[in-house]
């Protein structure tokens, strides 16, 4: 199984609706077009992914790259890709696909402005993970949809579906999507908490967000992009923490060994190999001592 070099995750450019919420009052929201401003900040991005593959690259030759797209099926984001795409020679697009599951989280239907001003202000007080818009979803809904496309996404890797030979070609995965989409992906891939996915923050416009293949075959976010990138959006320290722990981590090792993760679940854990004198007949739970955790 030959793993994706990167999975780059792009939010769409601005749209009408991002400049004028009242569109959503007369448009669907799957049929929002991007502005102006959108349609070049997607030109832009296709150009910055294009220097990020061919930057970043160890290959000897240009000629062993190639890349796969996957869209949301919403215009702004069909849009987007179109525009990402006249960055790209054709033959180095191995091919692209719709993906329903990873389309906008489903406010409702047509949307009156001030309703939902009211709607969203309600959602900041009960919590933007487990909040479900009326007659729409929550993140929590979302969540579900994104785990089950990454089920799908996994086994067409695992078959091998997304090379055409067998060659040594450098994949690069690049996934058009929306700003909660992306951060429940990121959420459902690196297992951040709901507590962790409430301090994100979205994804500007056309932002790019770079998972990078490190030597011992995880995915990070820390190979491509600073710390201080990190920090703006939203990561904690103990998240940034494992970020780079997976630069160079063993794929199938779990960082969940350290005490970060496990203190943020229970209280007073021993840091002992041995078992307490005390223990009742049930026997006692042993927790791994602090230095097998690899930061």
């Amino acid at each position: 199984m030959k793993l994706p070099k990167r999975i780059i995750l792009v939010r769409h450019g601005e749209s009408k609706g991002n400049l004028d919420g009242s569109a959503y009052t007369t448009t669907p929201d799957y049929k929002i077009p991007l502005t102006k401003l959108g349609q070049n900040q997607a030109r832009i991005a296709g150009q910055n992914i294009l220097k990020i593959i061919q930057s970043q690259s160890e290959s000897e030759t240009e000629n062993n790259w190639k890349v796969y797209f996957y869209v949301s099926p919403y215009e702004r984001t069909r849009s987007t890709l179109r525009e990402i795409g006249k960055s790209f020679n054709k033959k180095r697009i191995i091919g692209v696909r719709e993906e329903c599951r990873i389309r906008e989280q489903d406010f409702g239907n047509f949307q009156v402005e001030e309703r939902m001003k009211a709607i969203k202000q309600t959602r900041e007080k009960f919590g933007r993970f487990f909040f479900r818009f009326p007659d729409g979803e929550s993140a929590a809904d979302v969540f579900d949809r994104v785990s089950s496309f990454l089920e799908s996404l996994w086994r067409d890797i695992h078959m091998n579906r997304l090379q055409q030979d067998e060659s040594e070609e450098e994949i690069n995965l690049v996934i058009v999507s929306h700003g909660l989409a992306a951060r429940v992906f990121l959420m459902k891939w690196f297992k951040w908490t709901v507590e962790q996915f409430e301090h994100l923050n979205n994804f500007r416009n056309c932002e790019v967000r770079v998972m990078q293949l490190g030597p011992g075959g995880e995915y990070s976010l820390a190979v491509h992009h600073s710390e201080e990138e990190l920090e703006e959006w939203g990561l904690s320290p103990e998240m940034i923490s494992d970020q780079k722990w997976r630069v160079t981590a063993t794929r199938g090792d779990w960082n969940e060994k350290c005490s970060w993760y496990l203190d943020s679940f229970f209280d007073h854990l021993q840091h002992s190999c041995s078992e307490d004198d005390n223990d009742n007949d049930n026997g006692a739970v042993e927790v791994e001592a602090e230095e097998e955790c690899k930061q």
